[in-house]
Order: C-alpha cells, then sequence, then structure tokens
C-alpha cells in the first residue's frame, strides 16, 4: 500500500507578498486531494495559524501548525551591515501544545530582538525553546547544504551534531530530518539533494519528501512573481521563471519519490506526531486585583451600590430589581472582571482630566450608569438592558470607549503600568491588496505604462466602508470598465492579474482601537511584534478575529481616540480661562 503524502512546507498570503494562496483555498486544495492533515509554515510569523487551524477543524483535516524561520549565522542581536544580511532557513512544526508555545515565543523574540530585514532566531533561542517542535532541514538555503556545497563536511559535520543535540528524540521518535524536494526543472538542484540524500544515509539522518507550496496550480507562477516584484518594487519587466512550486497531489508525490520511499512515508509519521488543540472560544479575562479581597463580584456589586449615593438615587423597588437582575447575568457569565477593568480604566480618564464618552447599547446598563462607566440612566429613557447582555447571548459584552484622541496614549500606559507590559498589547491588522492598488501594482509589475493602470483604476468604483470593491463586482457594476476589458487586450491581462493577487494580505499594522488585556503574559497565547512603523508599539500577530472569542479569548478592549472630544476639552479649557 502507498504511503500517505502530507504537506509539511506550505506558505499561504500571510507570508506577505511571497505567496499567493488565501487559507480556505489552500485547505479546500488539500480536502480536494484526500489529505487527511497539512501543515502552514509561513515565513518567519504565525500571522495565519489561528485562521489556519480553524479552516483544518471545519474541514476534518488534521492543522500541523509551523513556521519557516530565518536564522541568523551569528547571534540574532548581530546586525553589522554587509554581515548579517545573510541567514539561512529552518522549518519548524509543532507537535503538541508546549511545541506551539515555543514556536509563540521564538516568532516574538525574533521580531522584537532579532530583526534585520527579516525577523530572525539565533542557535541560542531554538536551545532554549525546542521542546515539542520537530525540525525539517530546508532543500533551499539551508545552512549544511551551505557547507556541503563548499565541501566543507567537518563544518557540516558541526552543524548536524547541533541539531541533533537541540532537537533530539525525547522518545516519541527523530526530531530532526533533511528535507528533500523534487525540482528537475531548476538548475543544480538534483545535484544538492544528491548530496544532501549521500550526507543523511552516511550520518544516520532521516530525510522527508517535501515541495514547497506558494501557490496552488501552477498556472498561477506568474500571479506569485508578480507579488514578488511588488515586494521589490522592482520596475522592470518581471521574466516567468520555469520552477513549480504549486500544491502537488499525493500522486505527484509518490511519482517524485519513488527512489526515497521512507522519505515518503515520514510525512505521514510526522503528521501523526502532530496533535496540537488549541482551545477555540475560551474566555481569558483579565487579572484585576481587588486590594481589599473581594471578589471581582463583590467588588463590581460594591461600587454599582456606591453610585446610587453618587447618582443621588434612591434605593426604590424598580431600581433594585433592575440592578440585582443585571448583577446576576453579569456575575454568571463571569464578566465582572471586564466590567472593572472598564470602570478602572475611565476612572482613571476622569481624574486626569481626560475627556470620555461610552456609546452603544450598554447605555441600556443600570449597573454601569450606577458605576460612573456610562452617563444615561436607562430608567428614566426605557432602555432595554437585553440588548447589550442577556443570559443568551454567547458574546462577551462589548464597551466601546471613546477618549479625545490626544490623551488616548496616556490610557494605553496606564493600562500597561497597571495590568503589566507584558500582558498589554495593541491588535494587529493586515492591510490587504485591494481592486484599484493590486490594479495599479500588477500594472508596474507587468511593464504596463502608469497612465495605463491609473485609467483601469479610477474606473473601479469606490466601495463603501464593510464592503470593499471587488474587481469582479466592478466589472459588474461599470459598464464602461466591461467594455475596456472585452476590447482591450491589455486591459483584460492586467485585471486578470489583478483578480489573483486581489486580498492578498501586504503588510501588518495596528488596529484602530482595540487593545488585549491577558491574565498572564501575552506569549502564552499570541505571537508579539513591533508595529512596522517603527514607533516601538507592541502588537499581535493576529487579528480582532483570532484574538478574541473565535480565537484565543483574549477579550478585546476599544480603546478610540476621537477628534471632537479633543476639540471639546480644549474649548472647555480655553473657557475656563475667561
Amino acid at each position: 500500500m502507498a504511503s500517505k503524502f502530507t504537506h509539511l512546507h506550505t506558505h499561504s498570503h500571510y507570508s506577505l507578498l511571497n505567496a499567493l494562496p488565501k487559507i480556505d483555498a489552500l485547505v479546500d486544495e488539500a480536502k480536494k486531494n484526500d489529505m487527511t492533515s497539512l501543515a502552514l509554515t509561513d515565513n518567519g510569523n504565525l500571522y495565519g495559524a489561528i485562521e489556519f487551524y480553524k479552516a483544518c477543524k471545519k474541514k476534518e483535516i488534521k492543522p500541523i501548525i509551523g513556521i519557516d524561520a530565518y536564522v541568523a549565522y551569528r547571534s540574532r542581536h548581530d546586525k553589522q551591515a554587509g554581515v548579517d544580511k545573510e541567514r539561512y532557513r529552518l522549518v519548524l512544526l509543532a507537535e503538541n501544545e508546549i511545541g506551539y508555545k515555543n514556536l509563540i515565543k521564538l516568532v516574538t523574540l525574533a521580531h522584537m530582538e532579532g530583526f534585520y530585514y527579516k525577523p530572525r532566531i539565533d542557535r541560542d533561542l531554538m536551545e532554549k525553546y525546542s521542546e515539542g517542535l520537530i525540525a525539517l532541514l530546508p532543500s533551499f538555503s539551508s545552512d549544511i547544504l551551505q557547507s556541503l556545497k563548499l565541501a566543507n563536511e567537518s563544518q557540516a559535520m558541526e552543524r548536524l551534531n547541533w541539531y541533533k543535540k537541540t532537537f533530539s528524540d525525547t522518545g516519541t521518535g527523530p526530531r530532526f530530518f533533511f528535507e528533500v524536494t523534487h525540482h528537475p526543472e531548476m538548475k543544480g538542484h538534483e545535484e544538492n539533494m544528491k548530496k544532501i540524500v549521500e550526507f543523511a544515509r552516511k550520518t544516520q539522518t532521516p530525510i522527508v519528501a517535501a515541495h514547497d507550496v506558494y501557490y496552488i496550480n501552477l498556472e498561477d507562477r506568474p500571479a506569485r512573481e508578480t507579488l514578488l516584484a511588488v515586494q521589490s518594487q522592482n520596475d522592470e519587466k518581471i521574466e516567468e521563471g520555469v520552477d513549480d512550486f504549486s500544491f502537488i497531489t499525493q500522486k505527484q508525490a509518490e511519482k517524485y519519490f519513488k527512489a526515497l520511499p521512507d522519505a515518503l512515508e515520514n510525512t505521514e509519521k510526522i503528521a501523526e506526531r502532530c496533535n496540537l488543540e488549541i482551545s477555540i472560544g475560551k474566555w481569558f479575562l483579565p487579572n484585576y486585583i481587588v486590594e481589599s479581597g473581594l471578589s471581582a463580584d463583590e467588588e463590581f456589586r460594591r461600587i454599582v451600590e456606591k453610585g446610587l449615593a453618587d447618582r443621588e438615587l434612591k434605593k426604590t423597588p424598580e431600581i433594585t430589581e433592575r440592578m440585582e437582575y443585571e448583577l446576576k447575568i453579569i456575575s454568571d457569565k463571569g464578566y465582572a472582571p471586564y466590567f472593572l477593568v472598564v470602570w478602572d480604566l475611565l476612572n482613571y480618564a476622569h481624574k486626569h482630566g481626560i475627556l470620555t464618552t461610552i456609546r452603544g447599547s450598554v447605555a441600556g446598563s443600570l449597573c454601569t450608569y450606577l458605576a460612573g462607566i456610562t452617563n444615561v440612566d436607562p430608567l428614566v429613557y426605557k432602555l432595554p438592558f437585553e440588548r447589550f447582555l442577556n443570559p443568551d447571548r454567547p458574546s462577551a459584552p462589548d464597551i466601546d470607549m471613546d477618549f479625545a484622541d490626544n490623551r488616548r496614549d496616556e490610557l494605553i500606559e496606564y493600562a500597561k503600568e497597571k495590568y503589566g507590559r507584558d500582558f498589554v498589547a495593541q491588535i494587529g491588522t493586515f492591510g490587504t491588496m485591494a481592486a484599484r492598488g493590486a490594479v495599479r501594482d500588477v500594472t508596474r509589475a507587468l511593464g504596463f505604462p502608469y497612465s495605463l493602470g491609473d485609467s483601469i483604476a479610477k474606473a473601479i468604483p469606490m466601495g463603501a466602508q464593510g464592503f470593499p470593491m471587488t474587481i469582479e463586482r466592478a466589472l459588474k457594476e461599470n459598464p464602461e470598465l466591461k467594455t475596456m476589458y472585452d476590447t482591450e487586450a491589455d486591459v483584460k491581462t492586467i485585471l486578470n492579474m489583478a483578480q489573483k493577487i486581489e486580498g492578498c494580505a501586504r503588510h501588518i499594522s495596528v488596529h484602530a482601537a482595540g487593545v488585549v488585556i491577558s491574565p498572564t503574559p501575552l506569549t502564552d497565547h499570541v505571537p508579539l511584534q513591533y508595529d512596522t512603523k517603527g514607533d516601538n508599539k507592541i502588537i499581535t500577530q493576529y487579528d480582532m478575529n483570532d484574538v478574541g472569542e473565535d480565537g484565543v479569548g483574549l477579550l478585546k478592549f476599544d480603546f478610540l481616540g476621537i477628534r471632537n472630544l479633543s476639540i471639546l476639552a480644549d474649548a472647555v479649557k480655553l473657557t475656563e480661562k475667561l
């Protein structure tokens, strides 16, 4: 019986501007080919890990979480021009939860300590965080292959011995493998693989079959080359290559690795050993410390009851009934810590003269009114609490906090001081290749005149907020664009290519409002990095969907910076001086 094949070296569009596949497309392709497991190994990041995990689970495919890591030849701290730009690669796969958490730490430190052109790890980090990880030395860009190509076998042996010691067999099987790939179309590659296999046999090191995936179908290769041209900002017309980095099938794998049956078998053995379960939707609420020793429920009740006097309200039967009703739901749901954190943040803002406001359905809560979180009495205006929170609502409460935008950073800084700098971060978000931008990028990459791309882009209507315009939709809505597409070959070429890269992640940035506060260090839950704009803001590598209730379960706090509140605050100060 032929061995099954598992793709263990696979890139998605989260390998920014380096690979084409969306997560769903990768998983669907695996399902279509009757594959029972699949790995995701994006370049130096875990951006797509949770999205991939959920997509695989939905399709009943075992998800294998990994990275294609950049490794510094020297230390990750070495950043000397002309020396440390060179690096090699290593694929790391999480065998279990320990391995996954070590991946998070490796990726975080690669970005926050080792970043030099790319996020880099080093030997020191791998020795510290190797538990639960399986290492595959890739067939391209590996340090040992470099040594063998230079006929420096003693150096290759030193490196191999280090790998075997760092990723030693802990009872579940070998944790270090040489990756072998089949690329006869690439000059010199077959000779390189012969060197690797001979060295592996000589040193009794296991080999594993792989086929790096950067696009699904071979005909999508030009689209990936276009992405690379966008990344390099090269104005020269791209030349189509001959390499094949498509998603090969089981039958193709069996054909390619017929002479190396153990390499094929090892893909399945590794897949069987990788058994990671991530808790999706389990809440991890901030650890709000009550100095008096009261529980979170008791402390929130104390604040609410104190609010009766602060608001100069009598404890009528109507108020008592509504207050007890709300407190019970909040307590039963376990959300008191969330309300205490919001109360604490707003209390700090009020004490320090930072103008704030709250909006949305939270105005229907009497408890938040009594606590000073909101300023609308819901009983007077007959506002229902259930629209904000009710026993059957599965999602957590969402209180949008608006702050004067010129002082918003003060609140974030206070949260870091209060809850710990390792426990607070802003949420990352991904900029994608929008329709107009994709057209302009493709026009340049394909060597067409700027004016042509500009005219096509301007013919694409603007989308509405939350409903971005797509090229497909634009062709339906704008007859002029459709005519250009049908009658002009260059326009058709540009739009067809732009549709292939449209929606691919282009960069990561900071979410406009989202902040997470964790009960334990954030790297227990999410990988981190600095904002790419260079202002040292720490952000999560998971976006708001994967950080929150549909992901790893950290509660999102909305710190919205509002310009009008800054204007009003300045107006109040000026008035007070008169």
